[in-house]
């Protein structure tokens, strides 16, 4: 009988303890919970950019988040530093501020809107030094694979699904020729140069006409306004001998804007830039100037310029992504950092990544892979995105939900 009672208590307790919802934690496990939340509040976040004048839109990135987060010394949660323009050059600098975020007890996390070169060599002092650091590169201008060993994440622009898709954007719009513009040290690029076999492939399968067209490298002795002037004079020369249904594209983002003025005025067509955004190239190309109040505006940036080339007869021949690649990255980075601090998320997850990159682009939808090598293997913490495809005067080609054949994504230089 007492065993019956005792059981009989234990079912009452029990069905109490049910009927009456969650307990409270005991007071001392609360305690050290509450401890927990508030350090890991108490954390700093790196941003590290180049100039105003190398890329504008990752450092007004920055300053999208500084005014979202607040600096460090202003008691928010951002340090932002910028590299110097001429990097390939003052690398021991650039390496050395990077490095110096690490000196910050209160640093957790550390993103680069670039991974310039130094970049490997900054973040694996850091990752010796700074364990606990969570490292986040975007768009490394060094090996992707030798990146991945140093960061925590690495996201790319997604060369390679591009390398179709922007090909199959262009002969659903109706072209029939499709021109690659380069110079010998970028196709020195591996991601470039297997961008560039994915194009042709993809060219010839379609029934296209693939043209490989080699212009001036800007950092030659002929410079930006060299490059730029040889793109301006031979446009027109290739669109009469090729004939107006060429889809037009270069690796370089100097000679854009040259190329989308020519391709307005004469014809042509132009899916999206190499780092595609609303303000590469066309407002150079076409006169527009933005208000303080519309820059970092996407949404008004994008209506702007849709007017401008619909008025330059550029309406469903001209392209872009609706949010800058690179300013979205740095929200997108900042905002991944936080989550994993914060939450806990892992940051080698595509759709953590992808989560990100949409809560600051609303209206644009992203895809991407995880990045695999030239011999197949998947990095796992190397990602490969994309936006999609906006065309002026059209819309979305909802280019995210074409599923690329993986035989182009397998092909090798």
């Amino acid at each position: 009988m007492n065993l019956r009672k005792l059981a009989i208590g234990l079912l009452a307790a029990s069905t109490l303890f049910v009927a009456c919802g969650k307990k409270e934690a005991p007071v001392e496990a609360q305690e050290t919970k509450t401890e927990q939340a508030v350090e890991n509040k108490n954390y700093h976040i790196g941003v590290i950019t180049t100039t105003v004048s190398q890329s504008e839109d990752n450092f007004r990135g920055a300053e999208a988040v500084i005014a979202e987060y607040g600096l460090v010394k202003d008691g928010g949660k951002i340090t932002h530093v910028t590299i110097p323009d001429n990097f390939m050059q003052e690398q021991e600098t650039t390496i050395s501020q990077m490095v110096s975020l690490a000196d910050d007890p209160d640093m957790k996390a550390i993103f680069t809107a670039e991974g310039v070169p130094g970049t490997y060599a900054a973040f694996k002092a850091i990752r010796e030094k700074r364990p606990d650091i969570k490292l986040i590169v975007n768009n490394p201008h060094e090996d992707p694979e030798m990146i991945g060993q140093v960061a925590d994440v690495e996201i790319n622009p997604d060369f390679f699904s591009r390398g179709y898709l922007m090909v199959k954007a262009a002969k659903d719009l109706g072209a029939d020729k499709f021109m690659h513009i380069s110079f010998p040290r970028h196709l020195g690029y591996e991601t470039i140069a297997r961008r560039r076999t994915i194009m042709k492939a993809t060219a010839e399968d379609l029934g296209m006409e693939y043209i490989e067209m080699s212009a001036p490298d800007p950092v030659s002795d002929v410079g930006v306004p060299g490059a730029q002037q040889f793109i301006l004079e031979q446009v027109p020369n290739w669109i009469n001998k090729y004939g107006k249904n060429v889809a037009f594209f270069a690796t370089n983002d100097a000679q854009t804007e040259p190329l989308l003025k020519q391709i307005a005025a004469h014809g042509g067509f132009f899916i999206e830039a190499d780092l595609p955004s609303p303000t590469m190239g066309y407002p150079g190309a076409l006169g527009i100037e933005f208000t303080d109040e519309e820059k970092g505006n996407w949404p008004k940036i994008l209506e702007k310029v849709e007017a401008e080339v619909v008025k330059a007869g550029g309406a469903g021949r001209m392209g872009t992504w609706a949010y800058s690649y690179g300013f979205a990255s740095v929200q997108a980075g900042v905002d991944l950092a936080i989550r994993s601090i914060e939450e806990g998320i892992a940051l080698n997850d595509l759709s953590e990544v992808i989560k990100s990159y949409t809560k600051y682009t609303p209206g644009a939808n992203w895809n991407g892979t995880v990045y695999v090598d030239g011999n197949g293997v998947e990095k796992d913490n190397i990602f490969m995105l994309f936006q999609d495809t906006y065309i002026f005067g059209k819309g979305y080609l909802n280019m995210d939900k074409v599923e690329v054949p993986k035989k182009y994504l397998n092909l090798k230089n």
